[in-house]
Formats: structure tokens, C-alpha cells, sequence
């Protein structure tokens, strides 16, 4: 499908969509005029569409510095009149968290709707916390969709539900609906405004404390009154299937339960719970009085077991509940049909065998993830540790950040030693330069150090820390996909945007100590490398080359390849085990090769080889050496 399609696509058209690329649809269909975001998987793909279409749609798109700012100028946007979306994986809410607290005092003018991506089972974030706590945190209504067509509806609905309660609306999805595909019905598309008005109004946007205290009361009373509609509303039914058994789900996790009953044949009732919070009580109470037993089926925490098992104590129910919290099913990560089953068979107290089963014998090879051939980082974390071994240093600690970096942790390179959150690389820095005596190496990625670097720079200059700061500046922000960020000339909808120097930045923090690298040569990164260590300060080098996913190969190296030769090669395995390239590999006789197809010709391997072994080799048209 081409992206164009997404914008271009007429009323009743079909789509097979992403659950992210349903949610761009669902803003255009909804007239959204600014919309922010700081990258993030799994909600990554909604910014790469918008930022395609942006322009076309005339929809105004940023990819933030962080996660806090995106929600504020979503915020702004908002107050002035316009329909704004802010999105961001799960974790980023924690990074906007402050200022969302705030806007649900504040209130909007125009519609805005905040979209989460949740991560169970961490498929690619470093923890799988249920921001459906959020919504309660902060007091705001919360929709959970659990297909790519829901997803496309429900920010419709958001949009009409946040500008009748003046409210923002969070929309939560999770990794299956952000990824999975599906047939999506469009609908008409709205114009955006263009601008809007922001009326002053110090007694509604501006929470000092007497002023905060009647916003809270206004929260309060909206809330109440989206309670009443959360309990008579079409997005939470009821399936009926004549059982005495019900189950009571949401989002992604329904599909689960959908599949399991129905392939099943199981009598079990069903309640799909879609405006989530406030939690539909009375709608709850009145499913509970037609079953005996209920399952509450969820990811990942047990948000409403615990808001079902209030129902039934408030209204003294004989009923039982089951779900997370007795173990009838898993407490953390995802679910599948077959766990479902399972806890379906605990509650009854029978063994329930699924009727479609697939199984093989064939066992998948595990495919850990690695740094790709040629990756700059690899080069910057060799040096590094050679330069910590020719100065005899060997109690060092490693603190790392946020990005495809933190795959450092992996043998050989065995660098990543603490890691908190975006940023944090700095910040623990500052903690163990003060709480030890050991050399402290941090680093961190370039769109990193943009979002939450700079402060904890600030502070390690201020009071006076000793470490090595590596900042790892591979020109874009990598790991979720190649979007631009500040250090680069050009903005979310690809226009020209002013570059802000890295380097600048650092000297103007106070940082005395700033060198930049190209850390494809080896022997001068190693030496640069080795005066930061001995510095008595903190010491910031710049490791700076583009990632290969958007380089591509130097024309000198086009007529070319790198090959071992073996009549030098000893195999000393000093490639293998200390550069561990993907591209570098031993054959079944011992010999060591380089696979052309994924050799990006960094030449590191060249430099780093004792022997002097690995060499250019001469090919001809055909792809032949010569």
C-alpha cells in the first residue's frame, strides 16, 4: 500500500492498516491541526506516516525534543482553539507526565487527544508499566482500542468527547494493535484550521492554588458526569452467548478471549470494556448479576480485577472473581488464546483442550539483536575499552542510556552496566562519580542527549563530577527508525530547520574537555579517548559518523571488497571475539570470512586485525575478485 493512500483514500474506501497508520487516518478524518511527538516503538510508525503527509494534509507535525515538550505545544495548540494529537510509546508519558497532570485542570478549547503505546512483554522498552494508571493519575477519560478499525473510530470519538467535556482524551493502545493490520472503512475527511485564538483567561489556565482548587472541583464534576455516559455507552456491550461464566475484557487482549470462545464454542458472556475510565460501575454491576463467576481478562497490571472486585464488595455480590490477582491467570507480560484457555479451565476446574491446534517440531534459531555491521558505535565502544586497558584501568563502570547503543550489554563489548531511563546515562554518572572511586564511562546517543541530556550535564559541570561522557552521534535518531532531531538541518515534514552543534552545546554547559572523533579511525579515537580518561574533570567526546542504515558505502570502497587472507591470518580470532562484526564469520574449516553482501566497508576490522590480515580486494563487474 502506498502511504499517499492513507491521506488520498474517499469515504468507504478500504484500507489493510497498521493500528498506527489508523490512528493518522483517524486524525485526518477528524480535522487535527497540530500533532507532536517524540519517536518512540511501538507508536514510532504514526510520526514516519504524518510526517510524510503532514504537509499535504496542511496539518502542522514536529517531531519534539522530548516527550514533556510534545504534549505542551499539543497543549497550546489545544487551549487555542485547534485539534491537537501528542503520541508517544508508554515510557514518554512518564517524561510528560508533569505538565499532563496540569492540562487536565487546565482544560482545552479544542479537541486533544493523547495516544499511549503500551509495551507488554517489552518487546522493545525497559519495563512494561500499564499507563491506563494515568488516566486515574490524572483524571482524564481513557479509551482502549483493540483493532486497527477501532483504533481509526475512537479518535473520531475522542475528538467529540474531549471538546463536549473541554477535557484531553488518552487513547491507549498496545505493541499488538499498534502492529497488527487489518480492513479499515474509511470515513469523510475534516478540513483543519489553520490558526487559532487563544482567549487569556488566568482563572482557567493558569493553576496557582486558588485558582487549582475550582479547576479540581471542575475536573471532579466532568468526570462524574462522563461516569454516567462511560455506564449507558455503546462502546462498552455486551456479548451474550447463554453462559453462567463471564468475562470481562479490554483492547488487545479481548481479541484473545473472542477467539477462545468462539473457536470453542464456550457459553460464556462477554463484556468488552472500550471507555475504560471513568470505570462504567453500573454497567459492570448489572453483567455481574447475570453470571456466576467472571474472568477479568487484561494487560498487564490488574486495573479493573481490582475496580470489579470494589463492585462486588460496594454491592455485596455473591460472586467470585478471578484473574491476576489469585493466579487463575499470569501476572505480567502479554496474553495469548492459549493462556486465556488455560484460565478458563483453572476457573471452571476442568481441563479445556483447544479444538484447533497447531503444532511443529521445528524450533526457531535465536536471532539475539546486534549492532549492524558497521555500526560506529561498535568502533566507539572498541576503542574506549582499549583505551581503559593500555592505561591499566580496570574497575570501570559503564552507565548507558536509550537507544540501539544499550545493545552494548552484549559480548564482546560488555558496556552497559546501568541504565534508568532517556538520559539517565548522566545522571547515574553524577551518583557514582560522588558515591565511588571508580572510572565512570557513560554513554549516550545524539536525539538522546537533545531529550534529556543536557540538564544532568548542567548539573555534573555545577558540582564538580569526574567521568567520561560519550556522546554517540550517528546523525539520527536510529533505533526507532531514522527521524531527524535538533542536531540536524531539517524538521519532522522534512523542510529546512536551523542545526543546533552538538559540540556548542556541550562548551556552553562548561565542559573544558570536548573532543570529536570519527571513531572509524581507530588509532586516533584510542589516543583521544585515553587523555579523557586521565582528565580530572568531566570529559565529553563526540563520536561522530552516520549510521549505515542511512549512509551509503563510500564510492571508494564500490570497486572493492574486504576479504582475509588467509597465508597471513593466524586466527588469533581477534575479529571475532573482540570486534564481533555480523559481517565477520568462521566457516566450518576454521577459516575466518567477511560477507561481502553485509560488509559496509568501515575498515575497522583493517585496523584492528594484529596480523594486518583483512585487505582490500579489487572486484570486477560480475562481483568477482580480480
Amino acid at each position: 500500500m502506498n502511504t499517499k493512500e492513507i491521506l488520498t483514500g474517499q469515504k468507504q474506501d478500504k484500507l489493510f492498516l497498521l493500528g498506527n497508520e489508523a490512528a493518522v487516518r483517524g486524525a485526518l478524518e477528524s480535522g487535527v491541526s497540530v500533532a507532536t511527538t517524540y519517536p518512540g516503538t511501538p507508536s514510532s510508525e504514526i510520526g514516519n506516516v504524518l510526517s510524510v503527509l503532514a504537509q499535504d494534509a496542511g496539518m502542522y507535525f514536529e517531531f519534539s525534543i522530548n516527550e514533556k515538550v510534545a504534549l505542551e505545544v499539543a497543549a497550546a495548540a489545544a487551549a487555542s482553539g485547534l485539534r491537537s494529537f501528542t503520541f508517544m510509546k508508554h515510557v514518554g508519558v512518564n517524561v510528560a507526565s508533569d505538565s499532563l497532570m496540569s492540562v487536565a485542570y487546565t482544560s482545552v478549547q479544542g479537541g486533544m487527544v493523547i495516544l499511549t503505546a503500551d509495551d507488554p512483554s517489552m518487546f522493545s522498552s525497559q519495563n512494561e508499566q500499564d499507563n491506563r494508571h494515568y488516566a486515574r493519575l490524572a483524571n482524564i477519560p481513557l479509551l482502549e482500542a483493540s483493532n486497527p478499525q477501532e483504533v481509526k473510530d475512537l479518535m473520531k470519538y475522542a475528538y467529540e468527547l474531549s471538546e463536549e467535556f473541554q477535557l484531553p482524551v488518552i487513547l491507549r493502545t498496545t505493541t499488538r494493535v499498534s502492529h497488527m493490520r487489518g480492513v479499515v472503512e474509511l470515513g469523510p475527511l475534516a478540513e483543519s484550521k489553520h490558526k487559532g485564538h487563544f482567549h487569556k483567561d488566568p482563572n482557567r489556565f493558569v493553576p496557582v492554588p486558588v485558582t487549582a482548587r475550582v479547576m479540581h472541583k471542575n475536573l471532579v464534576d466532568k468526570m462524574d458526569k462522563i461516569g454516567v455516559l462511560s455506564n449507558n455507552s455503546s462502546l462498552n456491550p455486551i456479548y451474550n452467548n447463554n453462559g453462567n461464566i463471564g468475562i470481562v475484557t479490554s483492547g488487545s487482549a479481548f481479541n484473545y478471549v473472542m477467539d477462545v470462545v468462539e473457536e470453542n464454542n464456550l457459553p460464556v458472556n462477554i463484556l468488552k470494556l472500550t471507555l475504560t475510565y471513568p470505570f462504567p460501575e453500573k454497567r459492570v454491576y448489572e453483567f455481574l448479576e447475570s453470571v456466576e463467576r467472571v474472568l477479568v481478562v487484561e494487560e498487564v497490571d490488574p486495573i479493573m480485577e481490582k475496580e470489579i472486585m470494589a463492585v462486588v464488595g460496594k454491592h455485596q455480590l455473591n460472586k467470585t472473581v478471578h484473574g491476576k490477582l489469585d493466579r487463575t491467570l499470569p501476572m505480567i507480560y502479554e496474553y495469548n488464546p492459549d493462556i486465556i484457555l488455560n484460565g478458563l479451565g483453572k476457573m471452571m476446574g476442568v481441563e479445556i483442550t483447544a479444538k484447533k491446534t497447531v503444532k511443529t517440531s521445528f524450533e526457531l534459531p535465536k536471532r539475539p539483536p546486534t549492532l549492524c555491521p558497521g555500526c560506529p558505535h561498535r568502533a566507539a565502544y572498541y576503542e574506549v575499552k582499549k583505551a581503559a586497558e593500555n592505561l591499566k584501568l580496570n574497575d570501570l563502570i559503564f552507565p548507558t542510556d536509550i537507544g540501539c547503543y544499550t545493545l552494548g550489554i552484549e559480548s564482546p563489548y560488555e558496556v552497559a552496566d546501568y541504565l534508568l531511563s532517556m538520559g539517565s546515562s548522566i545522571g547515574t554518572s553524577c551518583g557514582f562519580s560522588k558515591a565511588t572511586d571508580q572510572t565512570v564511562v557513560s554513554f549516550i546517543g545524539d536525539s538522546t542527549f537533545f531529550h534529556a541530556g543536557i540538564p544532568p550535564l548542567i548539573n555534573a559541570v555545577h558540582n564538580k563530577n569526574k567521568f567520561v561522557l560519550v556522546i554517540l552521534d550517528n546523525r539520527t535518531t536510529a533505533m526507532t527508525g531514522g527521524q531527524p532531531h535538533p542536531g540536524l538541518p531539517v524538521d519532522g515534514m522534512g523542510l529546512e530547520a536551523p542545526e543546533l552543534s552538538i559540540p556548542d552545546i556541550v562548551r556552553a554547559t562548561g565542559v573544558e574537555f570536548v573532543e570529536i572523533i570519527n571513531p572509524l579511525n581507530v588509532g586516533k579515537s584510542r589516543e583521544i579517548f585515553e587523555k579523557a580518561l586521565q582528565f580530572d574533570k568531566v570529559a565529553v567526546v563526540i563520536s561522530q559518523y552516520p549510521c549505515m542504515l542511512i549512509k551509503t558505502r563510500e564510492e571508494k570502497g564500490k570497486n572493492s571488497i574486504l576479504h582475509v587472507q588467509d597465508d597471513i591470518c593466524t586466527n588469533c580470532n581477534t575479529c571475532i571475539m573482540e570486534l564481533s562484526c555480523p559481517a565477520i564469520y568462521t566457516r566450518d574449516d576454521g577459516k575466518i570470512r567477511i560477507d561481502p553482501l553485509m560488509c559496509r566497508r568501515c575498515n575497522v576490522c583493517v585496523q584492528t586485525c594484529p596480523e594486518k590480515a583483512i585487505r582490500a580486494k579489487k572486484i570486477d563487474k560480475a562481483g568477482e575478485g580480480g
